[in-house]
């Protein structure tokens, strides 16, 4: 059996604390949520009674007693947990982004690199059943070469509702706003499907007046193959609005869409018609003990990549997306970045 340790008790916890628990009681994994901890105390000791873990009072206590360490802290606080588990030859799962900057994702992911650790983090798009759908569809070439994307990703300004993050209008731990907190899911999907990118440009908006957390970024991707794809990123105050994607892919012979970031389905119009394709998840997914509810739908979302994870562990495999995968989309995020501050000048991606 793996013993999982948590790190960060919040809503990205819980997400993949009750996925690991249904999967383990369905025996898809062999494992055991058994140590958390977190600064707030309540919420860690709220989060350990109802996975049947033990709260503990540091992270090095964490550390010492598990096998995998799940990092869900705030993103600042990242690199100090993972380089912790690292040095004692855990394996680590870190959510996104992996630090509040460029220099810091590539410090945390090569002190991970120097221990030889497995590690995974959590760029879960690349997992939903639609968006493999369209890698799919892209790699096939019945479509033709990939031409022009544009990717629409909005949610209400994250300090509220469900999220309840106050610390993402906090730059210093966030390092920014909807671009690095929330669209380096896009630009990396992107990636993903399309192959590599060339060149990044961006611009940023600030409306709810937070220092240094944008909540507007409008970014220009140019891949190495001539495609270019336009993400638009927002944060808006829509509280009846959830979390949603709309993408749009124009192929030479084809145009692929979608408007749900997870089942889909994938639509896709031709001269012959149009026709739309689900996006399927394995079975053993559809069998475990979730609800079929928001919030089951939600932690389904996470189920795949966690197994993937512990697959890899227990069978000595790389995981993937890898933290090498994670500097990639940093350096897309970076160089949005740095394009925004010039006044929307092109940045190559080196």
């Amino acid at each position: 059996m793996l013993s999982i340790g948590f790190v960060g008790t919040g809503v990205i916890a819980w997400a993949h604390a009750l996925g690991l628990q249904a999967m383990g009681t369905a025996g898809v994994l062999d494992v055991s949520v058994d140590v958390v901890h977190d600064l707030d105390e309540a919420r860690a000791e709220g989060f350990a009674s109802i996975n049947g873990a033990r709260a503990l009072r540091s992270v090095d206590e964490v550390v010492e007693s598990c096998d995998a360490v799940w990092v869900c802290t705030p993103t600042a606080a990242h690199r100090e947990v993972v380089e912790a588990a690292a040095a004692q030859g855990r394996a680590v799962f870190c959510e996104k982004p992996l630090a509040p900057d460029l220099a810091g994702a590539e410090a945390l992911a090569a002190a991970v690199a120097s221990a030889g650790v497995p590690a995974q983090v959590g760029l879960v798009l690349r997992s939903a059943p639609v968006f493999r759908a369209l890698a799919a569809v892209v790699a096939d070439g019945a479509l033709g070469a990939p031409m022009v994307a544009v990717l629409r990703d909005d949610q209400y300004f994250p300090t509220q509702g469900v999220y309840g993050s106050t610390w993402r209008a906090d730059v210093e731990v966030a390092g920014g706003g909807c671009l690095i907190e929330h669209s380096i899911h896009d630009l990396d999907v992107l990636r993903f499907c399309l192959g590599e990118v060339a060149e990044v440009a961006g611009r940023t908006a600030n409306f709810a007046g937070h220092r240094g957390i944008e909540d507007v970024a409008d970014v220009t991707l140019r891949f190495a193959s001539g495609a270019t794809a336009e993400v638009v990123s927002v944060w808006h105050g829509i509280l009846s609005r959830g979390s949603t994607r709309r993408l749009e892919l124009f192929c030479e012979r084809g145009l692929a869409w979608l408007d749900d970031d997870f089942l889909g389905p994938l639509h896709i119009e031709t001269s012959d018609g149009e026709e739309t394709r689900a996006g399927v998840s394995p079975g053993w997914v559809d069998d475990l003990p979730l609800g079929h509810d928001d919030i089951g739908l939600a932690i389904r979302a996470y189920v795949e990549a966690d197994r993937a994870f512990v697959d890899a562990v227990v069978g000595g495999r790389p995981p993937a997306p890898s933290l090498a995968e994670a500097v990639v989309a940093h350096r897309l995020v970076d160089g949005a970045y740095r394009s925004a501050a010039a006044g929307g000048a092109p940045v190559p991606v080196g």
